[in-house]
């Protein structure tokens, strides 16, 4: 494992850094795009999140990311259910991706104090595209003396939707040593039957994505702790590296109530870095995070980058319990 590592680091730091199609900031924040063997990797019944990109609003048109998840613990001896709905609008042509995947995942118990857990998971899914190609503008449109849109593009798109069925795998495994001490590290592959995306009369396949990430949580101090993170992405041409970390300050954990601050720096490499500050209150959380260009774009985007806020809701069913009444015998 060590060695695999060694070699994916190899590959980044010698290849140009490009961000992917859609991409979080806040990954830890996003766990079931992350990967599917994350469902059900939380202390409650079911789990909420929501996620909001705003990006590039400096440079051109807004690319715009909306996803939703949902998720239930353990509906069948050890199975958990889950999925995530996700619209990304980009560029001029509003280029337009719809998502919805599903995903299962098993927890399975390494040991028996719980403290070593393994969930593999599986996602399947549709992925929906579409773009207006009405809204692009092309050289053949210039009549010598000016632009005229009423000019033939001479450009023919066969389609401007597509559909496609794609699926992946992931593997997790959690250690958790006591409520403030963990640590979890998973492999996820996407893409595996690489669907066609191609709007013209050629196949473009899909390109598969390779993900690689691990979290940490340590506790320094009585009200402090630590949570840096890592995430690799690698997809065709593609090299996505991003390191962190947030730290948290528990304001109040007594008596049923819970309430804590966070805030974080992280790194994506030949891109970008990003602030991030959150709060947790119950069962809730709540977070942003801003991006700081640092790549070829920085004239353009003038170090501007994406907003980016999560929300997240946990649940905890009402479960009663079974009492049992025996009735003494007559002879008693």
């Amino acid at each position: 494992m060590r060695i695999l590592i060694y070699i994916l680091l190899f590959l980044i730091w010698n290849a140009e850094a490009f961000g992917q199609d859609v991409h979080w900031s806040q990954f830890d924040h996003n766990p079931v795009f992350q990967n599917p063997a994350n469902v059900g990797r939380f202390d409650g019944d079911y789990r909420f999140h929501a996620n909001y990109k705003d990006q590039w609003r400096n440079v051109t048109v807004p690319f715009q990311t909306l996803s939703i998840s949902a998720e239930a613990k353990q509906i069948y001896k050890g199975f958990n259910l889950g999925g995530y709905i996700l619209n990304d609008v980009a560029g001029d042509g509003s280029f337009r991706t719809i998502e919805f995947q599903p995903s299962i995942s098993y927890t399975y118990k390494l040991t028996a104090d719980s403290t070593h857990l393994l969930r593999p998971g599986l996602q399947l899914g549709v992925n929906f595209r579409s773009i207006n190609a009405s809204a692009f503008t092309f050289d053949n449109q210039w009549n010598g003396y000016q632009f005229d849109g009423s000019l033939d593009t001479k450009e023919t798109f066969q389609s401007q939707k597509k559909t496609n069925f794609s699926f992946g795998i992931g593997m997790a495994y959690e250690f958790q040593k006591s409520k403030r001490e963990r640590i979890v590290t998973g492999i996820g592959l996407f893409n595996i039957n690489r669907p066609n995306q191609s709007f013209l009369g050629e196949e473009v396949k899909r390109d598969m994505r390779f993900n690689l990430f691990t979290q940490a949580e340590y506790a320094i101090g009585f009200d402090w702790d630590i949570l840096p993170s890592i995430q690799l992405n690698l997809q065709g041409k593609y090299r996505e590296l991003i390191l962190g970390s947030q730290v948290r300050y528990i304001l109040e954990d007594r008596l049923g109530e819970y309430k804590a601050v966070m805030a974080g720096l992280y790194m994506r490499s030949n891109d970008a870095f990003y602030i991030s500050a959150g709060m947790e209150y119950q069962n809730y959380w709540g977070g942003i995070s801003y991006d700081i260009n640092t790549s070829d774009l920085t004239p353009a985007s003038r170090s501007r980058g994406g907003l980016e806020l999560s929300f997240r809701y946990i649940l905890h069913s009402f479960k009663p319990k079974n009492i049992i009444h025996r009735v003494c015998p007559d002879f008693i």
